[in-house]
């Protein structure tokens, strides 16, 4: 079933994904990127997220396309014994399987992970849940929710408005991601031991260690944080400022920094001045502080700014919208568009972040039809099982 002369870092690895919407499905397809054989197992009405539109593509929901790529779908309905035992058998054959049901939900099928490793004990079986398998089992995991219980909106947006949900779904993607290092890791355990195990990854866990400073600052400091609009608690100037035009993000985070910001700016007596000579200094005296930067700002453009600023070494950027987001990365060399698949199949994708020296990404298929597969894999799984080394 592997495509002939493609390889990656994870070829060879064949993955049985379960899992529907964002977090597992985008942890697949980074894992399809690496190299890994990916069989997207579909109920009869497809992945939700094929009919969460605008924006499409043609008819094509932009939002399945985005995390879909490099994958075969079988469409199969659990509760019938022949797509139960094709489910069954992939689950067997598979070196990983990835679902995100709600906590044993996949026990009734006989595909819960003591099933599954009963017959292949080299499993790796990750599970993405909203709050875990203890008492939050029973809680359906959005991560608009998790946004919300996690304390993340209580610190989005103004300090006198209404809490914010991120502009996209944050945590889907942090758990996604949590999901890849734990498959991984486990890969490199059962490489050494033969033995496969249950990883298991939730949202509001990875919500919390994704807020990292804030989390600290309460776990360690005992202080709760707050909102406070675009500044932040601990750096100043390390939010955006308004120049002649558009306002520029400035991040000077060290004292080195904020002294060659105030050289650019033609104040570099505001660096000596002992009330912002340091960092703690400019953060407590920031409403101070912050006029006299404005000031100068306000003299030029916020692209001008940005290429005297980074040319001195002051971390800064525009704040774009989406398209110029990718503008600025082909500005960079970075490239951030890879077109899959071949005519009219051909899908312009965002580009996986890692980059190898020696092994290879791979862009092999576009995001699959609904069962697109169906026929060649359920002929595969009724054959002798493929020798993959």
């Amino acid at each position: 079933m592997s495509d002939e002369g493609v390889a990656g870092p994870l070829s060879g690895v064949l993955v049985a994904d379960f899992s529907r919407i964002l977090a597992g499905p985008y942890a697949t397809m980074l894992l399809a990127d690496l190299g890994a054989e990916v069989v997207k197992v579909e109920g009869p009405k497809g992945d939700d997220t094929r009919t969460w539109v605008p924006p499409a593509r043609g008819e094509v929901s932009t939002y399945y396309l985005g995390v879909n790529r490099g994958k075969r779908s079988i469409a199969l309905d659990l509760r019938e014994e022949a797509d139960a035992a094709a489910a069954k058998e992939l689950a067997r054959r598979a070196d990983v399987l990835i679902e995100n049901f709600r906590p044993g939900g996949l026990d009734r099928y006989g595909l819960g992970f003591d099933a599954v490793r009963a017959a292949n004990p080299g499993i790796v079986y990750a599970s993405i849940s909203g709050f875990g398998s203890g008492p939050g089992r029973a809680v359906p995991g959005y991560d608009l929710m998790v946004q919300a219980m996690s304390g993340l909106m209580s610190l989005t947006g103004d300090a006198d408005g209404s809490p914010y949900r991120a502009g996209i779904s944050v945590f889907d993607v942090m758990a996604g991601n949590h999901a890849v290092i734990g498959i991984l890791a486990a890969l490199r355990h059962r490489d050494a031991t033969g033995r496969g195990q249950h990883v298991e990854i939730n949202l509001l866990s990875s919500a919390l260690t994704a807020m990292v400073n804030q989390s600290s600052a309460y776990v360690a400091g005992g202080v709760v944080p707050f909102r406070m609009g675009n500044a932040h608690p601990s750096v100043f100037p390390y939010e955006p400022l308004p120049t002649a035009d558009h306002e520029l993000i400035v991040a000077a985070a060290n004292d080195g920094q904020f002294r060659k910001l105030c050289e650019v700016l033609g104040v570099p007596e505001v660096a000596d001045d002992p009330r912002f000579a340091r960092n703690q200094d400019r953060t407590a005296r920031r409403e101070e502080l912050r006029p006299i930067l404005v000031e100068r700002l306000a003299t030029r453009g916020a692209l001008e700014w940005f290429e005297l600023l980074v040319e001195a070494g002051v971390p800064s950027g525009p704040i774009n919208t989406v398209d110029g987001g990718f503008a600025m990365a082909e500005q960079f060399g970075l490239d951030p568009v890879v077109e899959v698949g071949e005519g009219a199949r051909a899908t312009p994708t965002t580009r996986h972040p890692i980059r190898f020296s020696e092994s290879p990404l791979t862009y092999r298929l576009p995001p699959p039809e609904l069962d697109e597969h169906g026929a060649e894999l359920r002929k595969w799984l009724t054959e002798p099982e493929d020798d993959r080394g």
